[in-house]
C-alpha cells in the first residue's frame, strides 16, 4: 500500500508543481492577473481545438466498436455529471453555465498527468489499446455535451448551430474527424504546427489555473468541491466497476482500465470551460486542487483492489 501511495504521489506530482508555479508566479507578482485569463484563452481557442483535432485525425479507431467497454464507462460518466448538476443546482444555487461547470468537474477525468501514466504503469502494453480508445472520444465527448449544455438554454436552433459550429472545441473536433480518411496526405510541417501547439494546452492551462487559485482561493467553500470530488473520486469509478465487471463482460485489463480512467481526479479542462464562460471558476479550480490532492489516496485503493498496485 505504501509503495502504491509513493507511485500515485508521483504520478500527481508535475500536477502540483505546475499550479503552485502558477501560483507563486501570481503571488510573488511576476504574472500580472490577465497573464491567467490570456493564457486560458489560448488553450481554448488554440491549443485545445488543435489537440482534439490530432486525437481524432490520428486516433486509431477499430471498426467493431466494443460497446460493452463505451457503455460501461460513459454511462457512469453521465450518471455522475447529472447527480452533480442536480445537487449544485438544489444545494448551491448553481445555475446556466456555472451549473454545466459542476457537472463538468466531477465527470471529465484528469488524463494527460494522472491516467495515462498511472494506467500504463498499472497495465503496460496490455493497457494500451482500451486506453487509446478511451483517450480518442474522451475529451471530444465531454467538451461537446457541456457546450450543448451551456449554449443550448434558452437559445434559439439557428442560434445555438451558429454558435456550435463557431465553437474553437466544436472546429476541432469536426476538422479532426474529416481529415481521416486522408490524414496521411497532409504535409509533416503542418503537423509540426499542430504538435507545439496541443504540446502547450496542458502546462499552459495547468499554470492558469495556478493563477486562479491565487485569485479565488477558496471563495467557494470546500462544500461543493468537496461533494464534486467525491462524486469524481467515489462514484464515478464505482458505477464504472460494476458494470464493467457485473452487467458487461470484458477482459480484466479492459475493465480495469476504465475503473482507472474514472478514478483519476477533475479535469482541467472543466477550468478552462469555467475561464470560458466566466462563470464556475473558484468552483472548477478548488474540485480540480481537491480531487487531485485526494487521489493520492484514492488511486492508490483502486491500484490495489485491482491487484495492479
Amino acid at each position: 500500500m505504501l509503495s502504491a501511495l509513493l507511485a500515485s504521489f508521483l504520478v500527481v506530482l508535475p500536477v502540483f508543481a505546475l499550479i503552485g508555479l502558477g501560483y507563486g508566479a501570481r503571488w510573488s507578482r511576476l504574472l500580472r492577473e490577465t497573464t491567467g485569463e490570456g493564457l486560458s484563452d489560448f488553450v481554448f481557442v488554440l491549443a485545445v481545438p488543435c489537440l482534439l483535432f490530432r486525437t481524432l485525425a490520428k486516433a486509431d479507431i477499430p471498426d467493431s466498436q466494443p460497446w460493452g467497454y463505451w457503455i460501461a464507462y460513459f454511462a457512469g460518466l453521465a450518471v455522475v455529471w447529472a447527480l452533480a448538476m442536480l445537487l449544485a443546482s438544489r444545494f448551491f444555487a448553481r445555475k446556466g453555465p456555472e451549473l454545466v461547470v459542476s457537472g463538468f468537474a466531477a465527470a471529465q477525468s484528469n488524463t494527460v498527468f494522472v491516467g495515462v501514466p498511472m494506467i500504463l504503469k498499472a497495465y503496460g502494453d496490455a493497457g494500451a489499446v482500451p486506453l487509446g480508445l478511451l483517450l480518442a472520444v474522451h475529451l471530444p465527448v465531454t467538451m461537446t455535451m457541456a457546450t450543448l449544455l451551456a449554449e443550448g438554454r434558452s437559445t434559439s436552433v439557428p442560434m445555438l448551430l451558429r454558435r456550435l459550429f463557431g465553437h474553437p472545441i466544436i472546429i476541432g473536433i469536426l476538422l479532426g474527424s474529416a481529415v481521416r480518411p486522408f490524414v496521411g496526405q497532409i504535409p509533416q510541417p503542418f503537423w509540426t504546427i499542430v504538435d507545439l501547439l496541443a504540446a502547450a494546452a496542458v502546462p499552459c492551462a495547468l499554470i492558469s489555473l495556478g493563477i486562479a487559485m491565487r485569485r479565488y482561493g477558496l471563495e467557494s467553500g470546500l462544500a461543493l468541491p468537496a461533494v464534486l470530488s467525491a462524486l469524481k473520486l467515489g462514484l464515478h469509478p464505482l458505477l464504472v466497476f460494476w458494470l464493467a465487471t457485473r452487467v458487461f463482460e470484458m477482459p480484466a485489463h479492459w475493465s480495469g482500465v476504465a475503473v482507472l480512467f474514472a478514478a483519476c481526479p477533475c479535469g482541467i479542462n472543466a477550468y478552462l470551460f469555467a475561464e470560458r464562460y466566466r462563470q464556475g471558476v473558484a468552483d472548477a479550480s478548488s474540485a480540480i486542487t481537491l480531487s487531485t490532492l485526494l487521489s493520492l489516496f484514492t488511486t492508490a485503493g483502486w491500484l490495489t483492489y485491482l491487484g495492479v498496485g
